[in-house]
Formats: C-alpha cells, structure tokens, sequence
C-alpha cells in the first residue's frame, strides 16, 4: 500500500509539473515581465555566438529541456498576443518547427500534407485514377505515357495527346497538380476527358473509369538478345518491390539464363526492409545485409538475409551511377562485400541516413521526417558521405570547411582522393573505401556531356513532339526504324515551324557586351564587330547541328519507338543494344577469366566478415 501511494504521488508530482512547463492548453499569460519598448533603430547581430566567458550549460540535461520547452511556450504566446499584426497560429508553430529541423541534415523535415500522400503514394507503390504520365506544355496539359495495363491505355490514349478539358473543365494555363488532382478519384468513378490529337481536327472525347494504378519498382525484364543474359530495371523500392523481383528472376532462371545484369541507376531508393529482402535474392543465407546505428549503443539495429537467394551462383553485375542511393546503396554494398557480384559503373550518391516518420499534432496536416541513425554495410562503411549530412553549414552538425561548404548538393564523388579514404575489406580480402557512396569494381566510359543544342532539344522536348506528328503521318512505323536523311530534313523543317532556337554561351556573352556598348553610346563604333560576330555564332551553331547528328538520330528513333511499344520498345530497341553500361558488362561478362579476377583479386589476405 505504501509503494502504491508512493507511485499515486510520483505520477500527481509529475502532471503537476508537466502543466507547470507547457500549460494546461488554455491562453494563460506568462508571468508578467520586464519590458523595454524601444522608439530608435538598433542594430542586432542576429548571427551573435556566445562569448567565451558565457555560462557553460548542460545542454544534455532534462532540467534544461523543459526550460527550454517553457522558453518556446512564452515565445509563441508573445508573438501571437502581443505583436502589431494578427499571426497564423499554425504557421506560426509550423515556421518554429521549421527553425528546429534548420541546423539538422537536410533529410529532416517538416512534410505537408501533400508531400506526406506524395511519399506514402510512392512507399505503397499505387493510387487510384487514370494511369498516365502527364506535363504542361503549349498552355495545356499533354499526356507523355499512358501506363501499360492502366484505364488511359486500355481506352486508346496515346502519347502526345493533348487534354483541352477534364469533366468539363478547361485545362488551359492549368498546372499538372491540378490536372492529376482532377482526374484522381476513387476506383469505380468516372472522369471525361477531351482529347486533341495531332492529325484529327475536332476534338475527341473518352469517358474512363477510374481504377486503382500499380506503380511497378521493375521498370523492364527481359533476356538480352542473342545471348543469355538476363537483364533486370529497377527503378525504386516499395512495398511491392521484392514480390516483382522474385516473379522476374523466377521467369529469367526459367529460361537459363547463364547471368544477370542488375540495373540500380538512378534509384533512389526507398523502404529499408525492401532493401533488404532484395539483397536476400542475391546473397547466402544467414549473412549480414546492413545495420543501423543511431545516438544511443543500444539503438543498432541489424539485418540478415532469411532464405536461400533466388539467384545465388551465376555472374551478377550491378550498374550504379550518381544517382543510386540509400536503398539501393545497401543492395549494392552489400553484393560487394560478400563478393557476390561485380559493381560496375559510377561512385553512387551516398545518403545512408534512417529517416522515421512521427506524427505532428492530430490533425494529420503536417508530419515530421526525421533521420534517426545511419547505414553501414557488412564491411563497416557508412554509406553517408559528410558533406551531404548537411543542411545549413553554419549550424551544421559536423564541421566542415571552405571547400565542403557549398557541396551539399552534389553528387560527384572525388575519386581521385581514393587513397586517402578509410580502407575496408570484402568477405574475400579485395579493398573497398569508405568516407561515403560506394566506389564500383569497374567504371563504365562516361558519354560525353550534351552539346548546348541537344540540351535545348531535350529541353523544349522537339524530339518528343516531332515523334507525335511523325506517327500521326506515319502510323504503320515499326519499331526498327531507321533515321533517314529524310527524316532529318523532316525534323530539320519542324524546327524551323516551331522557331526552335537556343542561345550558346558566346551568344550570352555578346548579349552582354551589346549593352555595354549600348550603354557607353558606342553603337556606331562597335556595330559592324557585332554583327560579324553574329554572324560567325549562326555558322557555328549550323555545324552544331551537323556534329551532334548523331545524337539526334538517336533522340528521334527513342521516341519514336516509344510511341510505338512504349518502354518496352525503348529497353529492346536502344537501351540493351547501345547503353554504354549494358554494353560494357556484356563485355565483362563474355570475358570469364576477367570477372573471376575482379571477386579473386582479395582472397589471399583471408578476411572474412562477419
């Protein structure tokens, strides 16, 4: 009895001084305080830190931290009564959170709730609507895909199709927000649609029932023609991720496939169990896939692999670039550590930072994303890189220096500092590196940058709407094509009708000496110069054209081919028969000596993970 009356007084002691921190919740004034209204400017250091002789405070203290709760408490209250103008109080608590997350990692947010559906839409990997993909474009919204499968497919839209209405509505000057908001709904409803279609003069009209739209994570599988090689896309991690990869390897084995090509390019990852159960396709059972360490010694986490793998002996290449990251990192980390397969192309991003989602408030208006702990893979990296942990580098929480500052956002990973970075080991002895990312075994021969005109092209998306009128006078195109000079003048005549243009760097610098001149009143002194080195530019970008042929041939078959059997036409036709680092790990995979070398190069040191 009396342990129970000691307990009944601890808890009263505590609410007590739970309501005495943040208040009851009602609109209670502070204490009053000493106030000083100031009728002169002066001027704060705002960015003013602590003097040397200031108190030393025990940040880490409970004593400290209701104080500190107490402080934002009276804050919020005496901006919201006491400043001249009214205050949003939502925005008001939301802007303070806001300034909480500013000196983290810049992967801690504040989610609205937009983005919160957005991330959970991409977690589970479906929505209900139309199923398609869809831009802005011509003051209206075009449809760039419909999805294989989807309702937009099954009704016979077509890429390049332009809305003009949804429901009756006009689209015109309409966002893609607006649009995809219009034309979601629950499965069962219906939406429609009136459609403008190159070569039809009047508009036409499709009613569509809305339907519940599976977003694939396996973008494309198939086995590599002419040879026996599979080759598999995947393009994020969700919940149905592991199930489509069990269902394409399954079918691939099926056909004996004597090796594999794992695409991870520009995946940016996702759910870390995902992450896990894809390495476990590839990976002996029972061996460590990734852990996770946070604040505390006993916040690590670790992962294994719990089944036998899906594909456990055969040659694996995995393609990675600088756009690979977090979950797909893992995977990749964890296939070179336990020397499963060769990683082959480009150093990948490195964000290995855990985020957690919790709930702000009741409402489920806003949601706060908060990275909890970091990755490492079985050889003891940390796939995060330092310079990308950081959010606002004068609150950062690592230090840094001058020439890291700025780097948060880059992706490009300083390879030739490889000798200066920590030293790992795989299960087999071959060195890997730490300090962030993970370094391929191989580096697949980069494309060369796109020349000012192909970014242009690209950009004011030519080659797409040339394909849309092309298939319109062209319907029984097939998909192996062939970009004649015909038409290339065709194209070349296109530009020409939608005044395609596009400034080259010496043009903007002449831009600039023009209104000097302009401005210095030397006209007359510097026009002809001006006008010869306009000149001189239009010649040149006249052989842009012709030096980046090439590339135009295969911009335009790309599209077209698209138009014609969608991404799929597009992965056989161009991306297995060209891409340099499908090509490249067909060479590496012909040359069995050679990819045997790359997973043996370590053995003879012994290591073994654990």
């Amino acid at each position: 009895m009396k342990r129970f009356t000691m307990m009944i007084f601890s808890l009263t002691a505590f609410l007590l001084g739970l309501i005495w921190v943040v208040g009851t919740g009602e609109a209670v004034a502070p204490p009053e305080t000493k106030t000083i209204i100031l009728a002169d400017t002066v001027h704060i250091n705002l960015d003013e830190l602590p003097t040397a002789d200031s108190e030393v405070k025990n940040r880490d203290s409970r004593e400290t931290l209701f104080k500190e709760i107490k402080k934002f408490n009276q804050t919020v209250y005496d901006i919201k009564n006491r400043y001249m103008e009214d205050i949003d109080t939502e925005e008001l608590i939301n802007a303070g959170i806001r300034g909480m997350l500013e000196g983290l990692d810049r992967f801690s947010v504040l989610m609205e709730k937009r983005s919160y559906d957005q991330l959970m839409e991409s977690t589970h990997g479906k929505y209900e609507g139309l199923g398609m993909e869809i831009d802005a474009r011509d003051d209206h919204i075009i449809i760039v895909t419909p999805m294989e499968g989807s309702p937009s497919y099954r009704r016979g839209l077509k890429s390049g199709d332009q809305i003009f209405e949804i429901n009756g509505q006009s689209t015109f000057k309409m966002t893609t927000a607006d649009a995809a908001k219009l034309m979601r709904g629950p499965s069962g409803t219906k939406v429609t649609l009136k459609i403008k279609r190159e070569g039809i003069a009047n508009l036409l009209e499709f009613e569509l029932e809305r339907a519940v739209i599976e977003l694939k994570s396996v973008s494309y599988y198939g086995i590599i023609d002419g040879t026996n090689v599979g080759y598999i896309r995947l393009s994020r991690f969700a919940e149905e991720t592991s199930r489509e990869l069990v269902d394409a390897i399954t079918e691939l084995n099926g056909k004996g496939i004597e090796a594999l090509i794992f695409d991870l390019r520009s995946n940016g990852g996702g759910l870390l169990q995902q992450a896990v159960e894809t390495a476990e396709l590839f990976v002996p059972e029972g061996k460590l896939v990734v852990y996770t360490k946070g604040k505390y010694a006993d916040s690590e986490r670790r992962y294994y692999s719990r089944r036998l793998p899906l594909y456990p002996d055969n040659p694996l290449i995995v393609l990675v670039d600088e756009g690979t990251a977090s979950a797909s990192e893992i995977v990749a980390g964890a296939i070179q550590d336990w020397d499963r397969g060769v990683i082959m192309g480009h150093p990948t991003y490195g964000k290995g930072l855990v985020q957690q989602i919790f709930p702000v408030g009741t409402d489920d208006q806003v949601a706060l994303k908060l990275t909890t702990a970091k990755y490492y893979v079985p050889s003891g990296r940390c796939i995060q890189k330092p310079d990308k942990e950081k959010k606002n580098p004068a609150h950062a929480l690592f230090d840094t220096d001058s020439e890291t500052e700025g780097a948060a956002d880059s992706v490009v990973t300083d390879t030739m500092a490889v000798s200066k970075k920590e030293v790992y080991f795989t299960n087999k002895g071959r060195p890997v590196y730490g300090g962030g990312g993970i370094l391929p075994d191989v580096e697949v021969v980069r494309d060369p940058y796109l020349e000012p005109l192909e970014i242009n092209l690209e950009r004011q998306a030519m080659f797409f709407d040339f394909a849309v009128k092309y298939m319109a006078s062209h319907p029984d195109a097939t998909a192996d094509i062939e970009i004649t000079d015909d038409i290339i003048k065709q194209f070349r005549s296109y530009l020409e009708s939608k005044h395609f243009n596009y400034k080259t760097s010496l043009e903007v610098s002449l831009d600039k000496i023009k209104e000097i001149v302009k401005e210095e009143n030397k006209d007359t002194l510097f026009n002809p110069a001006v006008v010869a080195f306009e000149d001189k530019i239009k010649k040149e970008k006249e052989a842009d054209f012709v030096n980046s042929l090439d590339y135009i041939k295969r911009a335009i078959k790309r599209e077209i081919v698209a138009k014609i059997n969608g991404e799929r036409g597009v992965y056989e036709n161009i991306i297995l028969k060209s891409d340099p680092g499908v090509v490249q790990a067909l060479d590496l995979l012909r040359n069995k000596t050679g990819y045997s070398k790359i997973l043996q190069s370590g053995e003879a040191r012994g290591q073994k993970l654990e």
